[in-house]
């Protein structure tokens, strides 16, 4: 009896080791790309107002430049418009200009004068079934932190492939997500960033239709795709993984 119980307690409090530790890394990755996580806003000319999200990809001390990678959607059609940014903890807004757009992938990429802020990782390759962070403004409202999993890895039609540039995720996002950072969770690697998602009409009582996200339709920017951009208009890249 002794025997069995003092195990039971060992195993306990292997298992609450193994717990701490858990939250301590998780804790870590998420503080460290919460910097690099950035709300975008632009007013368009005849007084339209439009809000993202966006992730820091580089950054230069010297010239105090910081370059942004957001959906290129978020700026279409191009038209007369003023674009800033709000980054965590700080109150005032920087003016952003645009570098570059891709021609075949949903991301435009940014720079804004005068701030240097903290740039991500990029990891190229994810696996099925990945955990990752999804940081971005809802509604162009506050940060919001949500989990989920890599449930689909791009591949040419009619391939089932297990890992390879992301292209969906399981997790639920909404209006002023777009451009949100889609981050590994083990490594704090940017893996994508939300491209669209996928919703369904539901009817509810009394008699009204409302757009409900689809999960696991959530669909992405590779962070391959973000790399072509930034070699093209000469950004300074990591390498990605």
């Amino acid at each position: 009896m002794r025997l069995a119980l003092g195990v039971a307690v060992l195993t306990l409090l292997a298992t609450g080791c193994a717990s701490s530790g858990s939250l301590t890394t998780r804790d870590e990755v998420i503080r460290k790309i919460l910097p690099s996580t950035v709300q975008l806003r632009c007013e368009r000319e005849g007084g339209g107002r439009r809000s993202a999200s966006g992730v820091v990809v580089a950054s230069d001390a010297v010239t105090r430049r910081s370059w942004i990678v957001t959906a290129r959607h978020f700026l279409e059609p191009p038209t007369t418009q003023q674009i800033h940014l709000t980054a965590p903890g700080r109150k005032d807004r920087t003016k952003l200009v645009v570098v570059a757009s891709s021609p075949d992938a949903d991301v435009t990429l940014l720079v804004a004068e005068g701030i240097v802020l903290p740039a991500v990782n990029l990891k190229e390759i994810a696996k099925l079934g990945d955990d990752v962070w999804v940081l971005a403004f809802p509604w162009g409202r506050r940060l919001t932190v949500v989990g989920g999993v890599v449930s689909q890895i791009s591949a040419d039609a009619g391939d089932d492939a297990f890992e390879g540039p992301a292209r969906m995720i399981d997790a639920s996002v909404s209006y002023g997500a777009s451009g949100g950072g889609v981050f590994d969770a083990r490594t704090g690697e940017l893996i994508g960033i939300i491209e669209s998602y996928r919703t369904a009409r539901v009817g509810t009582t009394p008699p009204q239709v409302i757009e409900v996200p689809v999960p696991g339709e959530t669909t992405l920017v590779s962070s391959s795709a973000i790399v072509r951009l930034m070699k093209s208009s000469d950004v300074p890249a990591e390498a990605p993984k």
